[in-house]
């Protein structure tokens, strides 16, 4: 079923590469957005031990290509950042059903490594209205770290997390002028590697709401979390997170 989906993916990617070569090609533009929030949590798990972070990037697009960089704060590395680049390809099958393939590289600049948190992935997602459906999959032969982590502690060779996969189903819907009502639920498919060691898949969610509040500002409150607390801990504790952001 993912091998499939990739598939679809890819063949949709090429498809509209060939449309849009016959063309005007657009003017690229570039946009930037810089956020303050209560509390970085990626895929329900707390990345700076609930404290608050500062995050930004800016977005590159030409068309239906794009790139960019995303940046933030966070708690468990040295170096005290996660840097995030990324690229690919987004356009419309039909009037208001589009998709989206890419690639992914989450990148912690650490000196003095002891555990190597750099991570690949590639996905392709699918979009119709107000809901969306993108999978990922790690395509880098650890994922977070987990793998060299259990090594580390147990010894051993270390498992690989290369084939983990992840479930993102999303929704925004717009109840009243400037505010949007923000739905998700994820889940984390580790690969078989990892799980035969020991670690456990999980789901996370969110529920909240966003204020475009004008002059590119918005606030945001959600209330953010995951499963499988008693194997994972605190982190993925479901927090309520505030964030203010700023979009130019």
């Amino acid at each position: 079923m993912k091998k499939s989906f990739l598939v679809v993916s890819i063949v949709s990617l090429f498809a509209s590469v060939a449309q849009a070569a016959d063309a005007p090609a657009p003017a690229p533009a570039v946009a930037t957005n810089f956020s303050l929030t209560t509390n970085y949590k990626f895929r329900g798990q707390d990345q700076g031990n609930n404290k608050p972070a500062l995050q930004g990037g800016f977005d590159w697009t030409a068309g239906g290509f794009y790139l960019g960089n995303w940046n933030s704060s966070i708690g468990f590395t040295s170096a005290g950042i996660e840097m995030d680049f990324y690229g690919g390809y987004k356009g419309e099958i039909t009037k208001d059903f589009g998709y989206d393939v890419g690639v992914l590289q989450y990148y912690y600049p650490q000196a003095n490594k002891v555990v190597d948190y750099n991570v690949t992935e590639i996905y392709g997602a699918l979009s119709y209205s107000i809901a969306s459906v993108k999978y990922s999959y790690t395509v880098s032969k650890d994922y977070f770290g987990l793998g060299e982590t259990y090594s580390l502690v147990f010894g051993g060779a270390t498992p690989k997390g290369k084939g983990t996969g992840y479930l993102d189903l999303s929704a925004n819907y717009e109840v009243a002028k400037g505010v949007t009502l923000n739905g998700h639920a994820g889940f984390t498919q580790l690969s078989s590697y990892l799980k035969n060691v020991g670690y456990q898949n999980y789901a996370d969610y969110k529920l909240g709401a966003t204020w475009d509040a004008g002059s590119g500002f918005s606030l945001a409150g959600a209330v953010v979390g995951a499963t499988k607390k008693n194997f994972w801990g605190d982190i993925n504790k479901a927090r309520l997170i505030l964030t203010v952001t700023k979009s130019m």
